[in-house]
């Protein structure tokens, strides 16, 4: 696996990354804990070494899970978790206050099973406390030894400038992928200017992109895609248009659609670090391998051509999961 530097902080990591929310959390039954520490190891032993989680994944179990799958090989590979709402529970408010966020650090590293943060991201900007004084408290942690970097979720460029302005940004955590290309209007030129890398997270689509979920797919009572706009029958129906061009694309390089989507990804920029999720051993080799596909500028031109004569319909959050996002 190719290895990719985050910006400018010197965290180097596999060029794609392992998104670990939906073996706990998210899209249906959590994976029994046994395939789920077989799935991370397997990646691992297939050359990725960044690892996604949250505390609000479970909530918690999705941290001890990746802390037991992690603490045998700890030191060769990148743990990045998250802070940001009330008793860790993405269903409460934002809460981002300080000594919140030094109590999510605590715990973090006792379910983790370590004694330092790789990355640690506030996962959505909580408008009730100043930027500055989240990234001073991280600042404070990082000086303690108990975090390496400091990561932002969804946030808007003037935040990631207030955030970088007292503490460094290693890196910003948002949805970016062939059906959801907002970070390119200004996220992606300001990570740029400032030095900062980006990870991308459903850079599938929720699944969407790799072909597998048609109109008349239908999802586990616990699946959020459920709710998600996007994801509605119609809309499914309208955007399978979409997955048809990238298919074409595929066939003719003999690869599948979710390997040209993740290729796309690392061809935008060398800073570019994307997460899928899997639950099947399958489907991690399909997206590591994903790696190893190069696109031309020729490839991404009639990417890029196919992308402007589509229109992708249905908002990616429902409304009340929206107004949170940072603007």
């Amino acid at each position: 696996m190719q290895k990719r530097q985050l910006g400018n902080s010197g965290l180097e990591v596999s060029a794609i990354g392992l998104g670990c929310m939906g073996l706990s959390f998210g899209y249906g039954p959590a994976t029994e804990k046994s395939a789920g520490i077989g799935l991370i190891r397997a990646a691992y032993e297939k050359g990725v070494t960044f690892f996604d989680t949250a505390e609000c994944y479970g909530p918690f179990v999705n941290e001890e899970l990746v802390g037991e799958a992690l603490a045998p090989i700890r030191d060769q590979v990148v743990i990045a978790t998250k802070f940001g709402f009330q008793d860790g529970d993405s269903k409460q408010p934002l809460d981002s206050r300080p000594e919140r966020i030094r109590a999510v650090a605590e715990a973090s590293l006792r379910r983790l099973q370590t004694d330092r943060i790789d990355l640690f991201y506030q996962h959505r900007v909580d408008p009730a406390v100043p930027m500055e004084d989240v990234a001073g408290t991280v600042r404070d942690l990082i000086q303690e030894g108990k975090v390496k970097h400091f990561g932002l979720s969804e946030a808007s460029a003037k935040s990631i400038r207030r955030a970088h302005a007292v503490q460094p940004v290693a890196a910003l955590q948002s949805e970016y992928s062939l059906w959801w290309r907002e970070p390119e209007q200004t996220v992606l030129p300001t990570l740029e200017e400032l030095g900062i890398g980006f990870v991308p997270f459903s850079p599938l689509g929720k699944g969407f992109l790799t072909g597998a979920i048609s109109e008349t797919t239908s999802f586990d009572k616990n699946d959020f895609r459920n709710v998600v706009p996007r994801f509605s029958e119609a809309n499914r129906k309208a955007n399978a248009h979409l997955v048809e061009v990238l298919g074409q694309i595929a066939d003719g390089k003999g690869v599948t659609r979710a390997q040209i989507a993740l290729a796309w990804l690392l061809a935008q920029k060398p800073w570019i670090v994307p997460i899928p999720g899997t639950t099947k051993l399958q489907r991690l080799e399909e997206n590591i391998n994903a790696a190893t596909v190069v696109l031309s500028a020729k490839d991404l031109s009639a990417i890029e051509t196919a992308l402007h004569q589509i229109k992708v319909v249905g908002e990616r959050y429902p409304a009340h999961i929206q107004q949170r996002v940072d603007r």
